[in-house]
């Protein structure tokens, strides 16, 4: 009985698997060293204090990171660059609500910022995530 209940419980931790590694055979990416600390009594983070709002963190992530106040207990935080095509100068996207746009002209790919998948081919690589998670009035983001 031992044996059986051991190997049941192998096998279900085999067959996890973690969303952190849904790019991880993404070609275009790296993963780059994330570790921040955003203290939300700081004036230039002050916009995450509310649900619906985020913020852009320019000198961070490949492209840069958009951090996302879901409900003030939830944040997501995910890479600016384009996942579906190499970095290169026209990669970097842009954030209108909810909605990252690649202004690339050769695919205008878009993708919601809370899921991080495309808005129309959920086939296609989703937006490189990171952990966010809030501590008192500080979102530590890392990967």
């Amino acid at each position: 009985m031992k044996i059986f209940v051991t190997l049941a419980l192998f096998l279900i931790l085999l067959s996890c698997k973690s969303d952190d590694n849904v790019n991880q055979n993404n070609p275009f990416l790296i993963d780059p060293l994330v570790n921040l600390q955003l203290d939300l009594s700081l004036p230039q983070y002050n916009p995450l204090n509310f649900p619906g709002n985020s913020i852009i963190i320019n000198a961070q992530g490949i492209k840069g990171i958009v951090v996302y106040n879901i409900d003030n207990n939830q944040y997501v935080a995910l890479d600016l660059t384009d996942p579906n095509h190499a970095p290169n100068d026209c990669s970097r996207m842009t954030i209108e609500g909810i909605e990252a746009t690649c202004p690339c002209p050769e695919d205008e790919n878009k993708y919601n910022i809370i899921t991080g998948q495309h808005t129309t081919q959920p086939d296609l690589y989703p937006m490189q995530r990171y952990r966010a998670v809030r501590s008192g009035s500080v979102v530590t983001i890392t990967n």
